[in-house]
């Protein structure tokens, strides 16, 4: 009934779900639809030139037929493909569309998902993923395509190419130039790095740019490291999970290494560990990697002579205050945007001649350095964070004794992710209640400080709610609320857009900690985090 009873949606991401027959399944015939609206859309806009797509994809099952089926329809519709032979990440699709001159660009690929599932996103000319107005006019190209018949599957082999090591070479190119450090990884080229793919492509480019930026002593996770779409080793192949990282911390451990990485299985997201002032191995989460790499970009820039006034940084508006802090303090612009990478690049692609990006990020483990890629890269992000290290080592501290220094200069940041799973229709009118509720009878005080602003994503609306002015914000519509305390606690509440679930973000704030009060200050943080989501009855 699941497979059948509806068709599976393409979103302005594109698709994703379970692999299987039928219309709600991925499979030849949903992404030959997908395609052939994808392909009507592109000659609809290029109608007087000879369009070139880039297609990449993952380690999942079925991943290289799903390319290969989309190349086919592609080519039968006289669009130039650009294929690769074998798995690659993510980030280097995004870096092949602007590399080739594509107009667009499609990886196979369903990110951290569990194994069931497989994904098609769709990138546009910049090696962004689609946004307006292309997302819509698209998703509507492709719901014209009613009947399997209207695609034609009849690949034209003289349209498709083969590539690979000329775009990896480049690629790595690119990322190698973004090295701050050249002398600290010359003096720390022996750090004992361990990496893990998690089984995914990550194997592919992670362990070749450390080896291309100076480092010699890289440690890869052998069990976890032929690409396998079933993940045998993991529930979960996703490095936000303490699990995932589990084998690679038993390594790190036995080697007594410098520094842990592990990429989920398309590589855009990047997991760490790092030694504690015990000595223990400890994750960070993905607000604390975006501290520190956005806190070294800010630093090595100002130190190199390479900032005038002219650069920016880019988070979300669920990601830590402590970046925009750190930015602020080096006199760089820093800019929020909605959930979701697609509008960091969009906001690149906007500055782009007038202003240089840096870097930017999003809690979820996603980074970018640098503006050769447009979608999260965690290839690029593995190479800084093992520069971060050899820079910190060199200068007789570690990556936890930079943070800790960090929150010591500008506040201690705790923050929290709670995401609840409502199934089915009653689930979906479920959170459309409580987006409802809290919409319209907002709390006035959590963790015992006085709710000060009200933002509406929804309504692009700020509410203050002491005086009830309300002002317009600049942002397009998305429904998310955001609740900002006297204290600088802030809340956000989203539905997520491709999964069953209502998400909440807790940020909170302590100033002026001592680094010697620090697992003090932390506890009594995450305690004010547990009382919040008592109030909203979590």
């Amino acid at each position: 009934i699941d497979s059948f009873y509806k068709e599976l949606e393409f979103g302005t991401g594109g698709l994703r779900g379970i692999m299987g027959i039928g219309p709600n399944r991925m499979n030849k015939y949903t992404i030959g639809m997908a395609t052939q609206g994808l392909a009507n859309y592109l000659k609809s806009v290029y109608t007087d030139q000879q369009i070139s797509v880039a297609i990449a994809y993952d380690s999942r099952n079925n991943s290289a037929f799903f390319a290969e089926t989309t190349a086919a329809v592609f080519s039968a519709n006289g669009i130039k493909v650009y294929l690769f032979e074998e798995l690659r990440p993510t980030p280097e699709l995004s870096f092949s569309i602007r590399h080739l001159k594509c107009k667009s660009g499609v990886v196979i690929t369903a990110s951290h998902n569990p194994k069931e599932y497989s994904g098609y996103k769709a990138y546009w000319d910049d090696g962004s993923q689609i946004i307006a107005p292309h997302d819509t006019n698209i998703i509507g190209e492709v719901r014209k395509i009613s009947d399997i018949s209207q695609v034609n599957f009849k690949a034209d082999q003289s349209l498709i190419e083969k590539i690979g090591l000329e775009v990896d070479n480049a690629y790595l190119d690119a990322v190698a130039q973004q090295v701050l450090s050249p002398k600290s990884i010359k003096n720390q080229s022996d750090l004992s790095i361990v990496f893990s793919p998690i089984h995914g492509t990550g194997i592919t480019m992670t362990p070749p740019i450390l080896k291309k930026i100076g480092f010699k002593n890289v440690h890869i996770v052998e069990e976890q490291s032929v690409p396998d779409g079933n993940f045998p080793t993991v529930v979960y192949p996703n490095p936000e999970e303490q699990e995932a990282m589990a084998m690679a911390l038993v390594k790190a451990q036995k080697l007594d290494a410098d520094l842990v990485l592990a990429t989920d299985p398309d590589a855009d997201r990047v997991g760490i560990a790092v030694k504690n002032s015990d000595g223990e191995f400890q994750l960070l989460n993905g607000n604390q990697t975006g501290v520190l790499i956005i806190y070294y970009l800010c630093k090595k820039w100002k130190e190199n002579g390479k900032l005038d006034g002219n650069q920016f940084i880019v988070k979300t508006i669920v990601t830590t205050e402590l970046i925009k802090d750190i930015a602020n303090s080096y006199n760089i612009d820093c800019y929020d945007t909605l959930t979701g990478f697609k509008f960091i690049a969009g906001l690149i692609r906007e500055l782009e001649g007038k202003k240089k990006f840096i870097g930017g990020g999003e809690e979820s483990y996603g980074y970018l350095i640098g503006d050769s890629v447009r979608d999260k890269d965690a290839i690029a992000s593995c190479a800084i964070i093992a520069e971060m290290a050899a820079w910190a080592k060199d200068n007789n501290t570690t990556l936890y004794e930079v943070l800790m220094d960090i929150y010591s200069e500008y506040g201690l940041y705790d923050e929290t992710m709670v995401s609840i799973t409502k199934k089915g229709k009653q689930g979906a009118d479920e959170i459309i209640e409580m987006m409802k509720t809290f919409r319209n009878n907002p709390p006035t005080e959590l963790g015992n400080s006085k709710i000060m602003k009200l933002i509406d994503y929804n309504s692009s609306t700020s509410k203050n709610l002491i005086s009830g002015e309300v002002e317009a914000i600049d942002f397009p519509k998305s429904n998310v609320l955001q609740f900002i305390t006297e204290d600088r606690t802030k809340i956000s509440i989203r539905p997520s857009g491709t999964e069953p679930k209502i998400k909440f973000y807790f940020g909170v704030y302590k100033p002026n900690i001592q680094k010697s009060s620090f697992t003090e200050e932390m506890t009594s943080l995450v305690e004010k985090v547990s009382s919040i989501k008592e109030e909203l009855h979590l």
